[in-house]
């Protein structure tokens, strides 16, 4: 088997069921976050069978940003490599969050955090919010997510693990 590599720009198809999919592209690395793929997967449900272009792909509606490792999910068949486009949109107004209540032991889990704090793709200043307020209600998880749980979230429309919230 030919060893899995991405790229930034390589944008991915993922089966939604039987007769429809979604589409994702990395857009960059975040040093921040393990030096993690970010990826931005789009809203527009298409046909299985369709080839849409990809700069209609890349030029649609984002429904959320993540990280993750995409060559692991290539590799384990969660999604498939569709072609490349230098056109990655901006990166600058990302918003993460992540806090220090996430993976406690479980029947421990601290469902509301009061402890977040909030970076954008590599920086390094990671600032301490408190309570989320204001635009920092719209930043996305920032953990690195699992391959199955990113199709889970393109297919559901949330995540399948349990998370802080912050309400």
């Amino acid at each position: 088997m030919a060893r899995a590599n991405t790229k930034i720009g390589d944008v991915f198809s993922v089966k939604i069921d039987g007769n429809s999919k979604k589409y994702f592209q990395y857009i960059v690395s975040d040093l921040t976050q393990l030096n993690s793929d970010v990826i931005r997967a789009f809203k527009e449900v298409y046909p299985i069978n369709a080839n849409p272009d990809l700069s209609e792909i890349v030029n649609g509606e984002v429904e959320f940003y993540a990280h993750c490792v995409t060559k692991l999910g290539l590799k384990m068949g969660y999604w498939e490599s569709v072609g490349n486009i230098s056109d990655v949109g901006k990166t600058d107004h990302i918003l993460f969050r992540d806090t220090n209540d996430a993976g406690s032991k479980p029947g421990e889990q601290i469902k509301i955090s009061h402890k977040w704090y909030v970076w954008k793709i590599n920086d390094n200043d990671f600032t301490r919010v408190g309570k989320l307020e204001g635009e920092n209600r719209k930043a996305e998880i920032g953990i690195v997510i699992s391959p199955d749980s990113i199709v889970h979230r393109m297919q559901m429309g949330q995540y399948d693990f349990v998370y802080p919230e912050f309400e």
